[in-house]
């Protein structure tokens, strides 16, 4: 016997109300340090305010890379004029490779063979290049270079007076201020001690970056600008790390963080993670990895 076709349609009702009950399964919320969650257009506002944005990442978040570069888009509909990008995944010597690609002096594929780019670049970074080179946007490679970094994590601060005046020129001025008592420094090193393997220079080789990736990101920020910093998030998180280096050099700077949390329940942020950045991108720790 056929169902008649009312009835079908009375089922087809009943199946949509269904899965309209059913709870819905977001892979991100954004929280405010207070433990509000808030929308992303509110995160937005509350970001034009500042004069520095620091969006910490976990390296392999896809949701984290793609928020990223939807504010970008978002500011730059705000106020394209102030907008400037920057990043920890670009070393300051390869600046002139940057400015070369963005202005069209040199091809992708030039760029792409001669700066030292991440392994996930093309997939996670590539993006926001391509934005700054859409948009005519300034993109600031920050970081120091790595063989750099690794001269402090082999040999201490002492290291860099040997360099070249052309060296220093891609590296923070010298003497850097150190304060091993800062709890990323404090931290990375307690974690070390228990295995009896301790390396004293690792905290400064973290420091040398965050040094250097400050003092590019002040020397780039020009007045009336806006500067928006990608980073891995323990740089910038608990407002230590570069934003300590840059609140040394200005203590006025307005300056607002963002870090990303990888959690299995993220409707209940805990105050650990709450306490990290001004906004805490919290993610379901079951979305797929870029790598």
């Amino acid at each position: 016997m056929k169902t008649p076709w009312i009835n079908v349609v009375a089922l087809m009702l009943l199946s949509g109300i269904f899965l309209s009950m059913q709870p819905a399964k977001p892979a991100y919320k954004l929280y405010r340090s207070d433990g509000t969650e808030t929308p992303f257009d509110e995160m937005v506002t509350a970001l034009l305010e500042a004069d520095i944005i620091f969006f910490g990442e976990l390296h392999n978040n896809a949701i984290a890379h793609w928020l990223q570069i939807e504010l970008a888009k978002s500011l730059y509909t705000h106020d394209s004029s102030t907008l400037i990008m920057g990043a920890d995944m670009f070393e300051s010597d390869n600046q002139l490779l940057m400015d070369e690609y963005l202005k069209g002096v040199i091809t992708e594929r030039s760029f792409e063979n001669e700066a030292r780019l991440w392994n996930n670049y093309k997939t996670d970074y590539k993006p926001f290049v391509t934005f700054a080179k859409d948009n005519g946007l300034r993109f600031i490679a920050t970081n120091i270079p790595r063989r750099y970094a690794s001269l402090v994590h082999s040999k201490g601060f002492e290291a860099l007076d040997s360099l070249s005046d052309e060296a220093k020129k891609f590296i923070a001025p010298l003497p850097v201020s150190y304060d091993p008592e800062l709890a990323c420094y404090k931290n990375m090193l307690d974690m070390m001690r228990p295995s009896n393997h301790a390396n004293l220079n690792l905290p400064k080789a973290q420091a040398i970056k965050d040094a250097t990736m400050a003092h590019f990101i002040a020397e780039n920020l020009l007045p009336g600008s806006r500067l928006l910093h990608f980073n891995g998030s323990y740089h910038s998180d608990n407002h230590e790390g570069i934003v300590w280096y840059l609140q040394q050099q200005n203590p006025k700077l307005k300056i607002v963080t963002i870090t990303t949390v990888e959690e299995a329940d993220i409707n209940t942020p805990d105050s650990a993670a709450l306490s990290k950045a001004d906004f805490i991108l919290m993610v379901n720790e079951l979305v797929t990895k870029t790598y």
